[in-house]
This record gives C-alpha cells, structure tokens and sequence, in this order.
C-alpha cells in the first residue's frame, strides 16, 4: 500500500516565500500538505487559505518547536505514514522531497536529515553565513562525539519522519524553541532508531527568514547543553524526561 505523504510547513511570517515554496512541492508524491501558522503579522494565512491547504493557526506565537509539535500531531491525526518538515521561507528545494522520503519508503530508515554539508562547498556556496557554516559544523562534530553518530550535519530544517518514529519518541516533551532539532535527534538515539542523511542544497537570500547571530548563539548554547544532559542521563547521572518512553 502507498504510504500516505504528508507535508508540514511551520511557518512565521512566510508571506513572501509561501507560494513559491509551495508551487515547488511534487504533488505527485505528496498527498497532503499542511501550514501551522505561528501568529504571523503578515498574510501568511490567507495566502495559504488561497492554495486551499489545511491550516492551523496558533492564537499567540508558541515558538519554533511548539509549531512542530503542532505540525506533527495534526499530520498524525490526519492519517500520515512518512511526515516532511519543510520550511516555508525558500530555503529548501521541495522538489526533493522524493530523495528525502526514499529511506523511509524502502525500510531503510525512520527519520531522515536533508544535509547541507553532504556536499562539499554546497552551503557556503548557498549562501550560509560563514559563522553559521562554522558553528554548525562545529556543534555537529561535538554531538557525533557524544551521540555515537556519524552524521555529516545535525542542524538542517529539512527532514522526514516516520510515523512510527513520531508514535515512539516523546517529542511533546521538547522545548518550544529551536533546540526542539537537537533534542529529537538525541532522542533518535535513546529509542535507536535509524537515522540516514540525504544530500540537499539550500540558498539564502533576502526574503528568506533567518535567525540572527543571537539567536544562534543561544541555541548554540543550548544544543551543547542537550547533549551534555543526554551525556548525564546515559551515565545515569540525573534522568531526564525527554528519554523516558
């Protein structure tokens, strides 16, 4: 049977890059594509409402990972076999959607990273920050260290999910802002379950959301924190619910 394929877009502001981003996606294989809106300020909504797709709409703005909570939740409850994060802001091609869902369709895999870094030269040719490039692969290299991994990038808002994977791993016990992706790849590897990384390329441009120095600092900060406690939670140290089944 044909898993069904539904696409999650957690957007903020997305008025700008929301229907090119959405005219890109192959329907083809996509079967349902679904926009949480996080209280934006802009037309977000009605442009979505226009494309005539499903629609959440957060009352206040609950953060980056409090939207993908949302996203994954409703794509489960709507039926979801394989479930696509894909930013609305035209960072990410949506034509490869296909390439990122192939391992979960073969049985290869239950969760899926669309690597930036996969390629040599690709981000920074892209368009990314060198500080970002520099610090992604920084933190990266630090968390293969302590997760037991060997991934190429662990920063990417480019990934596939399982529905099995989001049934297991108790992602709702998250933080509701950015560090929601660090905290659920170390739960992939407290519940073992198979990640594979697919090469992808991003651009960055104006219209594009993004988070600034700040910001990333911060989460920074707090993806290093995630691994220290995954660290002290495997070593039996203190115990931490974001492990616990």
């Amino acid at each position: 049977m044909k898993p069904k394929v539904v696409v999650v877009m957690p957007a903020y502001n997305a008025a700008r890059t929301l229907s090119f981003t959405y005219q890109n996606i192959p329907t083809e294989v996509v079967d349902e594509v679904l926009l949480v809106d996080d209280a934006s300020r802009d037309e977000t909504v009605k442009i979505a409402l226009d494309f005539h797709l499903k629609v959440v709409r957060h009352p206040h703005n609950v953060g980056y990972g409090g939207n993908q909570k949302t996203c994954y939740m409703e794509a489960l409850r709507d039926g979801a076999d394989i479930v696509v994060m894909l930013h609305p802001d035209g960072q990410y091609d949506p034509r490869l959607i296909p390439q990122i869902i192939e391992p979960i369709k073969e049985g290869k895999a239950d969760f899926v990273l669309g690597s930036r870094l996969m390629q040599k030269g690709g981000a920074l040719k892209g368009g990314m920050p060198l500080y970002k490039f520099l610090a992604n692969r920084f933190l990266t290299g630090v968390e293969n260290l302590i997760l037991g991994q060997k991934l190429s990038e662990m920063h990417t808002g480019y990934r596939a999910y399982s529905r099995s994977f989001l049934e297991k791993v108790p992602f709702l016990r998250n933080s509701n802002d950015f560090v929601f992706d660090s905290q659920i790849i170390a739960q992939a590897v407290v519940f073992k379950q198979r990640i594979a990384e697919v090469p992808v390329n991003t651009k960055y441009f104006k219209e594009a959301s993004s988070v600034n120095f700040k910001v990333s600092l911060i989460y920074g900060f707090k993806t290093l924190w995630t691994v220290f406690k995954f660290a002290l939670d495997r070593l039996g140290i203190i115990h931490s619910k974001l492990y616990r089944p």
